[in-house]
């Protein structure tokens, strides 16, 4: 009788708890005779997508305009292979393989526009990328609100101006009749032509750059800092922290996604700069500095109807940033917990 109590009794083998359904995990149907159709209904994403279709019918114009004007004309660099004029069928061009990129990587000017593409870009991303983050810094940390405002709005400013007026501007002020000038001239020194000048064409073109978009980078760091709970800036206060501790004990630490974020993203387009502001700045006395690859592009595309081989170097330049968005992100994967894939 013992011997039944154990084996039926409470300290009999009990029978397995079936495990409660994850619902983040999708139901997999066991049985293999279960339709097709019931299956992929009764999948996660199916399920997913009956509970969010509101908020997924939004993204519905975002995906059409993207595909329409972002995939849809890659096919045109096809013409990168063929010895394409304006006006040739790009599915009837003649191909003629590489010739467009082995004429460029033979080019005398190859690498001087490298050179000036890569110094002009990387100057402006060793100057331009801390900017906005100190700018972020400073205002949030300031006590004084309504003048955290006011300077604010004095940074954001300088970024609503037009290039064409931004370069006006430059000419009124560093032009050889220019205010400068006027200033050199009166205190008996003689008149400089900074615009023909070399050695003044990237630090004008990189500093009125960061000047005009300084103010504009920031907000994305400003929202990240106000993010930060108060509660762990009274608590370093408590420990004797000073503001300065406080900025790279919390505040530096808390935004540290979005600076690895907008890192890559900054890498990624190193090499894409404009060539709008070059163009309009650019002159006979500084073209050796100022010819980059993207000014290089519009006057063989444009102005010498070379369209196959403008399109081979803007593809070339556009493969240099992809290679270094990836390269940025596996870095920054590798060392920090933050990738944007």
């Amino acid at each position: 009788m013992e011997a039944d109590f154990f084996k039926d009794g409470p300290s009999a083998e009990a029978a397995p708890i079936p495990a409660e359904a994850d619902p983040a995990k999708p139901d997999v149907a066991t049985d293999e005779k279960t339709p097709l159709g019931k299956r992929i209904r009764d999948s996660f994403f199916a399920r997913n997508f009956r509970k969010n279709w509101t908020y997924l019918l939004f993204l519905i114009p975002a995906v059409v305009v993207t595909i329409i004007f972002a995939y849809v004309p890659m096919y045109g660099l096809l013409i990168a292979f063929q010895d394409f004029m304006p006006g040739d069928n790009i599915w009837d061009g003649r191909w003629i393989g590489f010739e467009n990129f082995t004429k460029f990587f033979s080019d005398p000017m190859f690498w001087p526009y490298m050179g000036n593409t890569f110094l002009l870009c990387i100057l402006g991303f060793i100057i331009g990328f801390p900017l906005p983050i100190l700018v972020a810094v400073m205002l949030h940390t300031t006590k004084n609100k309504k003048l955290s405002k006011i300077l604010q709005t004095i940074f954001n400013g300088p970024h609503f101006i037009s290039l064409v007026v931004l370069v006006g501007m430059l000419y009124l002020f560093f032009g050889r009749y220019g205010l400068v000038n006027n200033i050199i001239e009166s205190m008996g020194g003689e008149r400089f032509s900074f615009f023909l000048s070399e050695g003044v064409f990237r630090p004008m073109y990189i500093l009125s750059s960061n000047w005009q978009d300084f103010g504009w980078s920031s907000i994305i760091y400003l929202a990240a800092l106000s993010g930060v709970e108060q509660a762990q800036h009274e608590a370093a206060t408590i420990d004797g922290a000073s503001r300065v501790q406080r900025i790279l004990h919390v505040d530096l630490p808390a935004i540290m996604p979005i600076i690895s974020v907008m890192l890559i993203m900054s890498i990624g387009g190193l090499m894409g700069v404009g060539y709008e502001k070059v163009l309009l700045m650019q002159t006979e006395g500084n073209i050796s500095t100022s010819e980059i690859i993207a000014t290089y592009v519009y006057k063989q595309g444009i102005l010498k109807a070379k369209a196959g081989y403008a399109t081979a170097i803007g593809l070339f330049n556009s493969v240099i940033n992809l290679v270094l968005l990836i390269i940025a992100n596996t870095a920054s994967k590798r060392f920090s917990e933050n990738s944007l894939f």
